[in-house]
C-alpha cells in the first residue's frame, strides 16, 4: 500500500482561547477525491490550510509521508485554490500563470507550452495577454485554476473555489481540477458549501464540532 500523500493525527489548532479544530483524524491516500463541506466558520479553511503546511498545528501533527521530505519540493506539490483568485494585477493572464513554472527553474520555452496548455484546459486561451483588470471574476478565477494545474500538484486543496462562479463555469473547473489528480495520481479536497458540487466526488466528509466525519459516496 502506498503511503498517503497527507495525514492528520489529532491535529488541534487554537486562535487564542478558541479551539477551531480539536483531535481531529484524516488519512488521504493517492486518488482521494474529498468534498469537504460544513457551517461556515466550521474550520474547513483552517484544516486546508493546516494540510497544505501553512499553519501550524496547535496540537497533534501533520504528515505528507507520500510526498517530498524537503520542504521546498513538498510545497511545489501542493496545489491550493482560494475563492479569490488573487492574480497578480500588472502581469497578463499567461504571465500569471507561467511565473511561478519559471520561479522554480522551467526554461522560458517549456513554461509558455505549459502555460498554453492549462489555459486552454479552462477555456481561456483566447485571453493570455489580458490583464486581471480585463478580465471577469469568474474568468480571473478560471486563470488561478489553470496557475494551479500548470504546477501539476499531487495534492490540490480548493476552498470554495467556486463560489464566484455559475454553474457551466463551476463544473468546468471542477473537471479540470479533477482530470488533473487523476492524470498524475493525485488528490484532490474540495471545501465547498456547493452540495451539488460536493455529491460529484467521491467521498464526503463535514467539519461539525471541530472535528471530521468521513463517508464514501
Amino acid at each position: 500500500m502506498n503511503a498517503p500523500l497527507v495525514e492528520a493525527a489529532g491535529l488541534g489548532i487554537r486562535f487564542g482561547a478558541t479551539a477551531v479544530i480539536d483531535g481531529l483524524d484524516l488519512s488521504v491516500e493517492a486518488g482521494t477525491e474529498l468534498a469537504l463541506t460544513g457551517r461556515s466558520g466550521s474550520g474547513k479553511t483552517t484544516l486546508l490550510l493546516a494540510l497544505a503546511g501553512l499553519l501550524p498545528p496547535t496540537a497533534g501533527t501533520v504528515r505528507w509521508p507520500g510526498l517530498a521530505t524537503d520542504p521546498a519540493e513538498r510545497a511545489a506539490e501542493i496545489g491550493l485554490v482560494f475563492q479569490a483568485p488573487s492574480l497578480l494585477p500588472e502581469l497578463t493572464a499567461a504571465e500569471n500563470v507561467s511565473l511561478m513554472l519559471r520561479l522554480r527553474g522551467m526554461d522560458r520555452q517549456t513554461a509558455a507550452a505549459v502555460t498554453e496548455s492549462a489555459l486552454a484546459a479552462v477555456s481561456l486561451a483566447e485571453a493570455a495577454d489580458a490583464l486581471p483588470a480585463q478580465l471577469s471574476g469568474g474568468q480571473q478565477q478560471r486563470v488561478a485554476v489553470a496557475r494551479v494545474i500548470a504546477g501539476r500538484p499531487r495534492l490540490v486543496l480548493a476552498d470554495e473555489p467556486t463560489g464566484a462562479l455559475d454553474r457551466a463555469n463551476s463544473m468546468q473547473v471542477l473537471e479540470v481540477l479533477r482530470d488533473h489528480i487523476r492524470a498524475d495520481g493525485g488528490s484532490l479536497i474540495v471545501a465547498t458549501h456547493d452540495e451539488d458540487l460536493a455529491a460529484l466526488l467521491s467521498e464526503h466528509a463535514a467539519m461539525d464540532d471541530r472535528r471530521l466525519s468521513r463517508a464514501v459516496g
